[in-house]
């Protein structure tokens, strides 16, 4: 059989997109395949309408403030019918983005079917088959659901679930303590619910210790209970009614609605991989840096495979796949600046090593430089000056940071460019900026790195050499 296209890409959403988008702007042929929703999970399921909701409850939370910053205004009206219209409009807005019609226009073919690899180069979706040197499986996860007895006959929430309830729960208890349980729970206590999260161990437990306090307390405030324990048992009083959870301690917690945030299982199993002799892990498919699966003309990218599960992973591999398979040139993945930022308020963003990774592999050659958004103008003149900032350096090099604050995922570009060697923190340290703005506070701890010899006793006996002779000729 002769080859149908140069590239097919199995899954539509932000992986599969870039993938297929990338080569048909180089001029190949891709097949894309999709057998959901056009955008994939990000789009559908998860970041656009989980920021949506999020955005609907910080504007409830700062109606409730009271007077502030010399206004006062009136408490707010929840209206949660709006509310999921307005998270449903916002997928309405963004989705041409993702659109079959526009890949089309770009040059792909989009076929709506399930697909099922049956060869190195080989897939057949519907009745149809395909042939082509190049296959790219970007199939996604799905909701972990945990073996919690009893869970099976419970109307249990997740992420794709949620962001369709007809009603605003009353009582809603969550399970995990990760960024999507702690986005969502303050989220839902914002607009209204009681809210409970139960997780057996640290509450945001990647974070830096100090950054994630900040986050807990500022949610407790919101009226979030975090409960320490693990679902033993869940019950439900009839198909739709009220939900038990017991704990492993005994407590029993009682709500309207469970929602479920355990983390995500890779979709790998189902599509004719294992056949084939392509490696799955526990975890997803097994990949090398460029994203290759055992079987070589086969790469798996996003979700699917074994690796870190965001959205901007997810395109970034989709081009680094796209570069590769048009070029024929290694594109390997590389991790040393890689961000992530959980949506709460204030926010929480990471970004390369954190500092125990980073103490872990560097020892005492580790420092830490803080700037509080205290001592930041824009922050104090806003009256959000809550959180900080921790640059993690080796030596003089950035290797990571932290930050937690209004706006913080919104930092951590120029951080990106420190770790890579793109800049510098001297370049950085030394730069003009806006005053006043939150991200002057990257540039304060920048120059801390080098405060130490632009002003050490050197540079100090230069500065008086230069005085004393100035006023000798004076």
């Amino acid at each position: 059989m002769q080859h149908t296209h140069d590239v097919i890409v199995i899954g539509a959403g932000a992986a599969g997109l870039t993938a297929a988008g990338g080569c048909a702007m180089f001029g190949l042929k891709p097949a894309l395949i999709e057998a959901g929703e056009m955008g994939g999970e990000c789009l559908n399921t998860g970041c656009v309408p989980s920021k949506a909701l999020i955005a609907s409850a910080n504007r409830a939370a700062q109606a409730r403030m009271g007077p502030r910053l010399g206004v006062a205004v009136q408490p707010p009206v929840i209206d949660w019918s709006a509310v999921h219209d307005h998270i449903h409009a916002a997928i309405a807005d963004i989705a041409p983005h993702d659109s079959q019609e526009r890949f089309e226009t770009m040059g792909c073919e989009v076929i709506r079917g399930r697909a099922f690899v049956t060869g190195p180069h080989s897939v057949t979706v519907e009745d149809r088959r395909l042939r082509a040197p190049r296959i790219v499986v970007a199939t996604g996860s799905s909701p972990a659901v945990p073996p919690v007895p009893g869970l099976e006959d419970t109307d249990f929430l997740t992420n794709e679930t949620v962001f369709d309830l007809a009603l605003l729960p009353d009582r809603l208890i969550v399970l995990g303590g990760g960024a999507m349980g702690v986005e969502m729970a303050q989220a839902f206590c914002r607009l209204g619910s009681d809210v409970t999260v139960i997780e057996p161990g640290d509450i945001l437990a990647r974070e830096d210790r100090d950054h994630a306090r900040i986050v807990i307390e500022a949610m407790q405030g919101d009226g979030v209970r975090f409960v320490r324990g693990r679902a033993a048992r869940v019950t439900q009083a009839g198909s739709t009614g009220p939900i038990r959870v017991t704990l492993d301690s005994g407590e029993e917690l009682h709500g309207s609605h469970l929602l479920l945030a355990t983390g995500r299982r890779a979709n790998a199993r189902g599509f004719g991989l294992e056949e084939i002799g392509v490696e799955i892990g526990p975890d997803g498919i097994v990949v090398d840096r460029r994203r290759r699966s055992s079987v070589r003309s086969i790469h798996a990218i996003g979700d699917c495979r074994a690796g870190p599960r965001l959205t901007h992973v997810a395109g970034y591999e989709g081009g680094n796949v796209a570069l590769e398979i048009a070029t024929g040139l290694p594109a390997r993945v590389d991790w040393k600046a890689l961000p992530r930022c959980t949506y709460t308020e204030p926010e929480i963003a990471q970004i390369g090593l954190t500092l125990d990774q980073a103490r872990e592999r560097f020892g005492n050659a580790v420092t830490v430089e803080t700037q509080r958004f205290a001592d930041n103008d824009r922050a104090i003149a806003e009256g959000a000056a809550t959180g900080q900032l921790k640059l993690i350096l080796k030596g003089r090099k950035v290797v990571g940071a932290s930050i937690v604050g209004a706006h913080a995922g919104e930092m951590l570009l120029p951080i990106s460019q420190m770790i890579t060697g793109k800049a510098s923190t001297f370049a950085l340290g030394s730069a003009v900026v806006s005053y006043p703005t939150r991200s002057e506070i990257v540039k304060a701890a920048a120059f801390a790195a080098w405060e130490p010899i632009v002003f050490g006793n050197l540079a100090r006996r230069y500065a008086r050499l230069v005085a004393r002779i100035r006023r000798l000729v004076a």
